[in-house]
């Protein structure tokens, strides 16, 4: 039961974070969105190589 209460909370944080951010949001600069893609694929590639690591030394 409890794990259905905080399934609930999560999907209520994440429509709010939904209708918010279509509601307030501003598009992005394409270089700027260039920019954050480049991080994020950075971040995802560290993310990973560490997941990786955890699971051999596990």
């Amino acid at each position: 039961m409890a794990l259905l209460i905080i399934l609930a909370c999560v999907f209520g944080g994440v429509a709010l974070m939904v209708i918010f951010g279509e509601k307030h949001g501003k598009p992005l600069e394409p270089e700027q969105q260039q920019k954050y893609s480049k991080i994020l694929m950075v971040l995802v590639f560290i993310l990973l190589i560490t997941a990786l690591v955890n699971q051999l030394i596990s």
